[in-house]
């Protein structure tokens, strides 16, 4: 048996059990998880970002937070209905779909699910491989294309793309199924033509392909995206500006969402009003930690892309600001 790690278990559990000990019950440890998406995402980012600013302020609610990467929208709404993640990020097109139980939620709405409050626009994001000639979407047809995996909103908000294209998966010559952390090396190594990504801007995981292979963003725009925006509350027009990525100087014209922050009914209202509270009330040094969250307002945040009814917790705070009647 090793002894040095075994002491230090020991020490360990020492060290916490006299925390506990010391520590009034109302201040005793809770912890808290916050569902992601794919390590290179901004989800991820911002939700270490929202953990930071929780766990700074520890000593004072005894809440200890931490992310998950997860499959992205659809995988954190269904793992937040069990009972299994506190909080997640979502799509607020999987946000409504949840509410409405329509689409990937047909089955029958989330009741419990509550909305926290909105982050970061995620315009869908197309890149091609350079040597593809891709200069619209309609380029794909017959190529190699990533729709995104199964869970993810990526995928959920392809697959309305398509229908209202009048396309189907069958039209690509592949149709793969690679998570977001997977796509940009399959496309610098030739194994697909082009993926289809909703993600926050500036983003590593599009900064990766369009420096390593000089990958192209290719625009979005036509007939199929208006009558999706003129017909959907959850999405609106988007610009990409121009030499955000290297080899790309041009701006890129798409549509896309809002990134959301959901819980559940069930989750503890001392709990979501302790989380909303750290972000709005470091609200500047949350700014700052990804580059997405630059341009963000509370008045939006607090309203925009938001189906579900708001958790008592946040509410609370809201109330407090003076932001909600």
């Amino acid at each position: 048996m090793n002894v040095r790690p075994a002491l230090k278990t020991l020490a360990f559990a020492a060290a916490t059990a006299t925390a506990l000990w010391a520590a009034p019950a109302s201040a005793q440890q809770k912890f808290v998880t916050i569902g992601t998406g794919g390590v290179t995402g901004v989800y991820y980012a911002a939700g270490g970002a929202i953990c930071r600013l929780v766990n700074k302020d520890r000593a004072k609610h005894g809440i200890r937070c931490s992310v998950e990467s997860t499959g992205g929208s659809v995988f954190n709404v269904n793992t937040i209905k069990s009972g299994e993640l506190d909080l997640g990020f979502t799509q607020s097109d999987v946000q409504y779909n949840a509410v409405k139980g329509v689409g990937q939620f047909k089955d029958g709405p989330v009741g419990d699910l509550r909305a926290v409050f909105a982050v970061h626009p995620e315009p869908f994001t197309v890149v091609a491989r350079k040597e593809a000639n891709i200069t619209k979407f309609e380029d794909f047809k017959g190529k190699r294309f990533n729709v995104g995996n199964p869970g993810s909103g990526t995928r959920a908000s392809m697959e309305e793309l398509l229908g209202a294209m009048g396309w189907k998966l069958g039209d690509f010559s592949l149709a793969s199924e690679l998570k977001a952390d997977e796509h940009g090396p399959a496309l610098c190594d030739g194994k697909i033509d082009g993926f289809f990504y909703g993600v926050g801007h500036p983003s590593a995981n599009i900064q990766d392909p369009t420096t390593s292979c000089g990958a192209k963003l290719v625009s979005l725009q036509g007939a199929a995206v208006d009558k999706l925006v003129e017909g959907k509350p959850y999405y609106a027009k988007v610009t990409i500006p121009g030499g955000l990525y290297p080899n790309n100087p041009q701006p890129t014209q798409t549509y896309g969402v809002l990134a959301t922050i959901v819980a559940s009914a069930k989750t503890p209202a001392d709990t979501i009003y302790a989380v909303t509270k750290a972000v709005f009330d470091n609200f500047d040094e949350f700014k700052k930690l990804h580059p997405a969250l630059a341009h963000l307002k509370p008045e939006d945040m607090v309203k925009n892309g938001l189906s579900a009814p708001l958790h008592d917790g946040a509410a609370r705070y809201y109330k407090e600001k003076g932001w909600i009647k």
